[in-house]
């Protein structure tokens, strides 16, 4: 694929958050919560970023961080209302060949890891997320079922396959893909792989305490 691509970055800002009320701007270490991915994605060459907000606010802070602004319908940033909704809205509105999806939620996303999964989008991926690879640990079912294994042949770690669990800090995919499934990834999919020290999502109280913590 060429390296002509325009390639634009999208992160989801709605006004209402459940669990941590304005999450999206509450400061973390003195900055609002949305710089820190606003100023991996610009570290990372991607130089047209976009926020999705229903929320005066959120656009206000997020533009004086040199982000384009769409702003959303409310229809569309409900409680209930799926990130696939938010980006069709974006799709219909905004021209691109590769989109970055980059969520708000991962304060720590190195801008090495944008751009690993910009080359792997040049160089012929549809879509791509990241992740870390998790060792076998023993699942039960909350009704104390062991899950996929059993007590009396219980497997040693190193037997069992690893697996690349996802952590949200980022999806990319092209328009032509998007727009065929409506859904993050689909097509060749690559993972860009990342240690679980840095696969932390912000999404509670605890949440801010300890990242705050990590990053100082």
């Amino acid at each position: 694929r060429a390296n002509n691509l325009k390639i634009v970055s999208i992160t989801l800002a709605r006004g209402g958050s459940q669990e941590v009320p304005r999450k999206n701007i509450k400061s973390l270490n003195g900055k609002p919560l949305i710089y820190y991915v606003l100023s991996s994605i610009k570290s990372a060459g991607i130089n047209e970023r976009w926020v999705s907000t229903d929320d005066q606010e959120i656009a206000d802070i997020s533009n004086s961080f040199g982000a384009n602004i769409l702003m959303r319908p409310p229809e569309m940033a409900l409680n209930t209302s799926k990130c696939e909704e938010a980006l069709r809205h974006f799709s219909n509105n905004v021209d691109f060949d590769v989109m970055a999806f980059v969520q708000t939620t991962s304060p720590m996303i190195k801008p090495d890891y944008i751009k690993q999964g910009i080359e792997m989008m040049r160089s012929g991926y549809d879509s791509v997320f990241t992740a870390y690879k998790e060792h076998w640990a023993p699942r039960w079912s909350l009704e104390v079922d062991p899950i996929g294994w059993e007590t009396h042949k219980r497997p040693r770690r190193q037997q069992v396959r690893e697996n690349y669990v996802e952590n949200g800090s980022f999806y990319m995919t092209t328009r032509e893909a998007f727009k065929k499934t409506g859904v993050r990834y689909s097509g060749k999919i690559g993972v860009v792989e990342m240690p679980f020290s840095e696969s932390f999502q912000v999404d509670s109280y605890d949440d801010f305490s300890l990242i705050e913590r990590l990053m100082k």
